[in-house]
């Protein structure tokens, strides 16, 4: 699959993005190897359309991504996950492509269709930061994001609860939690 030829703007659209990101994903087997992938595809282009690549992210990110249940399935699958390891989490789940990402928006719980028990975590920070790679100049990147790089609203989308509440947690995530918590059962 070919990249899609640089735009002659900056206007970089949800379609756009998750072409680049599918477009790099074709590139490579493993899946962290997709940030490197994602560089070269965006490497060269305008400053100002890397600026947007990542307002689209960050968009992503706070607007469908940033809740309570997603974070549910990465503390599940990654035997916890603070606020960081969340984001690198999102990173993983974004490096997979939009299939998967949306897939997994519509339902967290679909991510056992994909991991089991010896999975390991699942993150990839590198994918927080492909745009600044890609940028011939990542201090003039940095320095025209509007937000300066801090996306994230107060806090995530949905009711809060306790993760170590496991009954809940099995109640949310039925099919996760059966491969996770009941793993040293087996």
């Amino acid at each position: 699959m070919q990249a899609a030829p640089p735009m002659q703007n900056a206007d970089v659209d949800r379609d756009r993005f998750w072409e680049d990101v599918d477009a790099a994903r074709a590139r490579v087997v493993d899946v962290d190897e997709v940030p490197a992938a994602l560089v070269e595809v965006l490497r060269g282009r305008p400053l100002a359309e890397l600026v947007a690549f990542r307002e689209v992210q960050d968009e992503l990110f706070d607007r469908e991504a940033y809740r309570w249940d997603l974070w549910a399935a990465a503390y599940v699958i990654n035997g916890g996950a603070s606020d960081d390891g969340f984001e690198y989490f999102l990173g993983w789940l974004m490096a997979q492509g939009r299939t998967r990402w949306e897939a997994t928006l519509a339902d967290p719980d679909s991510l056992a269709d994909v991991v089991d028990a010896d999975t390991g975590d699942l993150d990839c920070e590198e994918m927080l930061y492909v745009a600044p790679t890609a940028a011939e100049d990542e201090e003039a990147f940095w320095a025209a994001l509007p937000d300066k790089g801090e996306h994230l609203p107060p806090g995530p989308a949905g009711e809060r609860f306790d993760f170590e509440d496991e009954d809940r947690m099995r109640r949310l995530l039925p099919r996760l939690t059966a491969i996770f918590y009941d793993e040293d059962e087996r």
